[in-house]
């Protein structure tokens, strides 16, 4: 049986909320760290201190040893078939843009079609628009239904011949919904297209099989996963990431260059892994991945929608909030207070000791479907509790517009 109260006393940042009179609702931004992360760092710098892989010494060459077993054990995590399939980044949104300009920008051409949808992150599809500009290849979106939800047959009709690329979030980061991914790459593959997924709110909620979802590629962050922030990891299945580019050059990427210029670029993922490495942070992150592994992500999984369904549950007293995911099945909750700004209302609730996240969420084009460019958005995680959530609704119950406007001042 999960138990929150047992998993609550692993993280420092828990006692210090209390002691701040506070609760977190914004681990979609990031996450806290168990003291078996922030352990893990300090051992890093006050006894492992060295650089990895080009170090003729021990030292550099037990720590070269951890940081590759961290990428088995990240492997092993999202059930890869191979460790090189792992490549470590510096985050969701650099993972993304080495997918695009690696991959997107070398293969596609004028004409070729880029399919995504008007939830997704800016991660997600600015990085797009650059390799369109370049390439001459199109952007086009998948309907949305009018409250954000993704219906299969609407991606059946916006799949095509010409479509080389589908690029969308697992989860999205505003609305929280669960794209059915294993049916996406099922008939995207049937046209012979590439699907990369955002995996920034999925992966440290949700149970996540690559070889089961069977999708191309995977960008997530550490920081949203009980991980260190600087530290992030593209999954791609091994034939593409031995096809595509590096999107930097340097120190350890490259087995020999001469004089005229001449580049031999080792094999996946080193190839990708130029200059020194966020060492620390990996290494955090592997212990972070350890202990989720011994909660086990069903677990992880079962009671973040618990969680939420008793927040959507506690939702409905509040008839003076409009929430725009009620269908969602993760840990994301958005809604407005009626009648009052987004931001005004979460400096409210800022003074009375609430952290939420409020504005577009980098999810600029979502407004032109869910008809509201600002909103305030509460995120739960394996150590949120009901009572917090409790804590949200009567505090939501007494909000006013003058409360509001003097909680800005």
């Amino acid at each position: 049986m999960y138990d929150v109260l047992k998993v609550r006393n692993d993280f420092p940042m828990i006692q210090t909320l209390k002691e701040r009179h506070m609760i977190y609702l914004d681990s979609a931004a990031t996450s806290f760290k168990p003291q078996c992360v922030i352990d893990k760092v300090n051992e890093y710098y006050t006894k492992e201190n060295a650089n990895i892989h080009r170090g003729d010494y021990d030292l550099s060459f037990e720590v070269s040893d951890e940081y590759e077993n961290a990428r088995k054990t990240c492997a092993k995590f999202l059930n890869a078939k191979k460790w090189e399939e792992i490549v470590f980044t510096n985050g969701a949104s650099s993972a993304l843009n080495l997918v695009a300009y690696g991959y997107g920008q070398k293969f596609l051409k004028e004409g070729d079609v880029i399919l995504s949808t008007e939830a997704e992150h800016a991660s997600n599809i600015l990085p797009w628009f650059k390799v369109s500009e370049v390439t001459g290849a199109k952007i086009e979106y998948i309907a949305l239904n009018h409250d954000g939800t993704f219906d299969i047959e609407s991606f059946k009709k916006a799949m095509h011949e010409g479509v080389k690329v589908v690029t969308l979030a697992h989860v999205s980061n505003v609305l929280g919904y669960i794209m059915p991914i294993k049916e996406i790459t099922k008939i995207a593959h049937e046209y012979g297209a590439v699907v990369v997924v955002d995996g920034a709110q999925s992966v440290p909620h949700l149970k996540t099989d690559v070889c089961d979802l069977d999708m191309d590629f995977l960008c997530f962050s550490s920081h949203k996963m009980l991980g260190p922030s600087g530290v992030g990891v593209l999954y791609g299945k091994y034939e593409l990431l031995d096809q595509m580019d590096p999107f930097m050059l340097g120190g350890g990427s490259n087995a020999r260059f001469d004089i005229c210029g001449n580049i031999l670029l080792k094999n996946p993922p080193f190839k990708f892994e130029a200059g020194t490495p966020c060492v620390e942070g990996v290494l955090g992150f592997k212990r972070a991945l350890e202990y989720l592994m011994d909660l086990g992500m069903d677990n992880v999984q079962k009671y973040g929608h618990e969680l939420h369904a008793y927040f959507m549950e506690r939702m409905k007293e509040l008839d003076n909030v409009e929430v725009y995911n009620p269908h969602a099945q993760t840990s994301i909750v958005t809604f407005n207070v009626k009648n009052i700004f987004a931001q005004d209302v979460a400096a409210y609730l800022n003074k009375m000791g609430i952290a939420c996240r409020s504005g577009n969420h980098c999810a600029k084009i979502l407004l032109n479907v869910i008809g509201a460019s600002e909103t305030i958005r509460a995120s739960v995680y394996l150590y949120n509790t009901k009572e917090e959530i409790d804590y949200l609704i009567e505090t939501l119950k007494g909000v006013t517009l003058e409360k509001c406007i003097g909680a800005s001042l």
